[in-house]
């Protein structure tokens, strides 16, 4: 292997080393009950750091209870989820990888059934609940229109950011991620098409960030100094009078200045009239400009399969990291398969050894 950066360089960010570049993208697995993490969470995120992943960030995690996704994902909204939280990254820990957390909430976009019971909207009468966003404006046409936060109730949501962050701390994980891309309540005051305020919170690009401007600031100083932050945006709406990449570039400055050391480069889910351009690697480019516009480490994700694929991402410098998810799906021994094409030596757990 050259000197040049490549899949297997090791990656220090403030305190935390990665081991590789290689990353466990965050998954809702839509498997929880009132929120807590369980086996399935301890033995689907496991088998992925014992398969070598430097860094294994668990799936989208509600900050409250109303910002779920449906009633089957994973919450941080109260002291009880922390017990099997721990157990997790302290695993996660013990097989080499970084234990990382995505914070979220689902906004609008909530009060789902889960995919394979078909998703759509689960009713208060059915169990569901209603959803809360920068205005009323619903997702599906058919949806009811979601709660439009009041001012006072989004310094309540912020605070709820920064809760979850201290739960994660005490947790044991060692990387936050702030989840403000794919048309969740961060990325919903981002873009014009689902912000429709008329106070500080809307019109405006400086109004419009000034939501995850805030959950960063609260996160940040919940946050130990020494434990990096990332964020996850949606580069782009791909879609005419939604978030641009050039409004990416200027918020990731932004950020950067605030404190977080990464920006994890996806795009779309914010509306049903989005035309998206897809094939492998085809959020690469908005990774790359970031990375060299606004002057701060990115990760691509998005249909990055192959492990040639990955490692030129790296070397040539357009992400630091790469993020993988269907892929972790089929293959949990990904970066093990990788080290092996690539002409790496990696070891394997010792329990593995006799098949090296």
């Amino acid at each position: 292997m050259s000197d040049a950066p490549h899949l297997f360089t090791p990656l220090t960010i403030r305190g935390i080393t990665f081991r590789n570049r290689i990353a466990v993208s965050p998954m809702c697995q839509y498997s929880s009950r009132d929120g807590f993490a369980n086996d399935w969470h301890l033995v689907h995120l496991g088998s992925r750091a014992v398969g070598g992943a430097g860094l294994v960030m668990m799936e989208a995690t509600a900050v409250e209870d109303r910002g779920r996704i449906s009633p089957g994902d994973q919450g941080i909204w109260k002291d009880e989820h922390i017990p099997f939280l721990s157990r997790i990254a302290e695993f996660l820990k013990q097989q080499g990888a970084v234990a990382g957390i995505q914070l979220a909430h689902a906004g609008r976009k909530a009060s789902t059934r889960v995919p394979w019971q078909g998703g759509g909207f689960i009713p208060p009468s059915e169990g569901g609940w209603i959803p809360v966003a920068p205005s009323a404006v619903p997702f599906q046409p058919d949806d009811p229109a979601p709660h439009a936060l009041s001012s006072d109730e989004i310094r309540c949501v912020v605070e709820a950011f920064a809760a979850a962050a201290r739960r994660a701390l005490r947790a044991g994980f060692q990387l936050i991620e702030i989840h403000a891309a794919h048309g969740y309540l961060a990325h919903e005051f981002l873009s014009p098409l689902s912000n429709h305020r008329t106070d500080e919170y809307g019109g405006s690009f400086e109004n419009r960030i000034r939501f995850p401007l805030e959950v960063t600031q609260a996160v940040r100083a919940a946050w130990p100094e020494d434990l990096p932050l990332w964020m996850r945006i949606s580069a782009t709406d791909w879609a005419e009078g939604g978030w641009t990449l050039d409004e990416s570039v200027e918020l990731a400055k932004r950020v950067r200045g605030m404190g977080v050391d990464l920006i994890d480069c996806s795009s779309g889910a914010l509306t049903l009239k989005q035309k998206i351009a897809l094939g492998p690697g085809y959020q690469v480019p908005f990774a790359d400009r970031i990375r060299h516009e606004a002057g701060i480490p990115t990760g691509a994700v998005g249909m990055i399969t192959e492990p040639e694929q990955a490692d030129a991402i790296v070397r040539e410098g357009r992400a630091d990291v790469v993020l993988l998810a269907r892929e972790f799906l089929r293959d949990p021994y990904f970066p093990l398969r990788a080290a092996r094409k690539l002409g790496v030596e990696i070891k394997p757990p010792v329990q593995y050894g006799r098949a090296w």
